[in-house]
């Protein structure tokens, strides 16, 4: 079968361990479970990661880690900016590119408060990209502290400038991500890469670079798999169901996230505890257990029919 170009980019869960600090040896066995199922790459550091719960050196030292894991065998891109002065986080990226990534990631939540217009946020990504000469970036719409959409017209600007390589699109909107792929359209090295799996085949047959995703780490071999045959005339009806399943399961696998997911792993028996930092989500209760239970089970009947 010929595969097709896309790209499948894992949004990297960060396990724990009883005391909440970072389990490495399983850290280790989600970066293979990553690579064995075909992510092209992986984003570390990252909501998914528990991010605004981990120290700055927390950060460094694991993203290093997995730099050093990944020897070279995939991209590896990473978040590097946080609320701080734009001076403070255009350091901090400079600290993250240093480990080794490819590119680093920045959260344009951060770069201008919710109140601010667009104007003074463009104008503090152009003066962090003037304090981080020569270092690639990606930017990454984050709902957390809230979420800032960038305009097409300013991401074709961040992309034509040859400073940008990745966009990872949270605007839930096809008219978003449509407007955005035509103003970055023949940009070589750059890829947009679609968050919202409701219309994650609408965003393939567009032209995005490929999808990262939390339900990836559900399932990275769906996504891959998903990724591969999008547009395969001999597996259309198998795409419908696949995007279908991905739409119903929504809900639940977006509750209590990621201590979900990670109770969805123990249940395939993937070694990685039930531990989070983060004490804002819903809470892993007996209904939640159960309905990630039939999700497990769900999923096994749909690769059956794949």
């Amino acid at each position: 079968m010929n595969r097709s170009n896309k790209k499948f980019i894992p949004v990297m869960l960060m396990p724990f361990q009883e005391d909440k600090t970072i389990d490495y040896s399983s850290l280790e066995n989600l970066i293979e479970f990553y690579l064995e199922a075909g992510a092209k790459g992986l984003f570390a550091n990252c909501l998914s990661s528990e991010m605004f719960e981990l120290s700055k050196q927390e950060m460094l030292e694991s993203v290093s880690f997995i730099i050093g894991k990944v020897n070279g065998r995939v991209p590896v891109v990473a978040t590097g900016t946080f609320q701080e002065s734009i001076e403070d986080q255009a350091n901090f990226v400079k600290e993250i590119y240093k480990t080794g990534v490819d590119a680093v990631i920045v959260i344009s939540s951060l770069l201008a408060s919710e109140e601010d217009d667009d104007s003074i946020f463009e104008n503090n990504v152009r003066k962090l990209l003037e304090l981080t000469p020569e270092i690639p970036l990606g930017f990454y719409e984050c709902p957390i502290p809230y979420k800032r959409v960038l305009s097409a017209k300013f991401l074709g600007e961040l992309v034509n400038s040859k400073r940008v390589i990745y966009h990872k699109d949270t605007s839930l909107s096809m008219d978003s991500i449509m407007s955005k792929l035509q103003e970055t359209k023949g940009v070589e090295g750059f890829g947009l890469y679609d968050a919202y799996m409701v219309h994650a085949v609408d965003s393939l047959q567009a032209g995005s670079a490929g999808l990262s995703c939390i339900q990836g780490n559900y399932f990275p071999e769906l996504i891959v798999w998903l990724c591969d045959n999008y547009n395969s005339k001999d597996a259309y009806e198998r795409v419908k169901i696949v995007q279908e399943f991905l739409i119903d399961k929504m809900e639940i696998m977006h509750y209590a996230y990621p201590a979900s997911v990670k109770y969805y792993l123990n249940l395939k028996n993937f070694p990685i505890k039930v531990v989070c930092r983060r004490t804002d989500i819903e809470e892993l209760d007996q209904e939640t257990i159960i309905k990630l239970q039939q999700l497990k089970y769900d999923y096994e009947v749909l690769k059956s029919k794949l």
